[in-house]
């Protein structure tokens, strides 16, 4: 399975266009959310063409392929507007034998970390920085965010096709390792 990872679009039409015209190039099998779709949140600077109603027309489309999981900036509304579920705190994915715990990132981090065996991988967003660091017993890992990034890194995305890629929204492959909050 090929599966698309991003975060943080924050109500961006701008960015989520630019997603979705990533997700589809990639033809990634699924497209996995990690939380704070349609509103920037009162920490965030409006991003760049806020429309969350066109981030909604953009997503529900896609509505069979999503898997999501909610953001501290997603609400009870939001999954009135939008026809997938956004409202579970975590997904637990089985990729290749690795069990990855998908989350946001504001309940669970590497701060914070949930219950994990040895050799799994936390996956979150929230922090909008890219990150691919080993935590000694589990791999913690960040797609960054779509819409605002943070220190300097790319509006970016990953992608899982038997190995972890991240990449900016033209498809560029990133190397992560130069980011200072990241390490391969």
């Amino acid at each position: 399975m090929k599966l698309m990872i991003a975060s943080d679009i924050h109500g961006s039409a701008y960015y989520c266009k630019k997603m979705v015209a990533a997700y589809q190039r990639e033809h990634a099998d699924r497209l996995l959310l990690l939380g704070d779709i349609l509103y920037h949140g009162p920490r965030n600077d409006l991003p760049e063409d806020y429309d969350p109603k066109a981030v909604i027309s953009l997503l529900n489309p896609l509505k069979q392929e999503i898997l999501c999981v909610r953001g501290n900036c997603d609400t009870e509304v939001d999954q009135m507007v939008l026809d997938f579920p956004i409202m579970a705190e975590y997904c637990l994915l089985e990729l290749n034998g690795q069990t990855i715990f998908a989350t946001h990132g504001h309940h669970f981090n590497p701060q914070n970390p949930p219950m994990l065996k040895d050799g799994d991988i936390l996956l979150n967003g929230h922090t909008h920085i890219p990150a691919n660091q080993n935590m000694g017993t589990y791999t913690y890992m960040n797609p960054g965010s779509v819409s605002i990034p943070k220190e300097g890194s790319a509006h970016g995305y990953m992608i899982f096709d038997g190995a972890f890629t991240w990449k900016d929204l033209d498809g560029n492959v990133l190397d992560i390792s130069s980011n200072a909050s990241a390490a391969r």
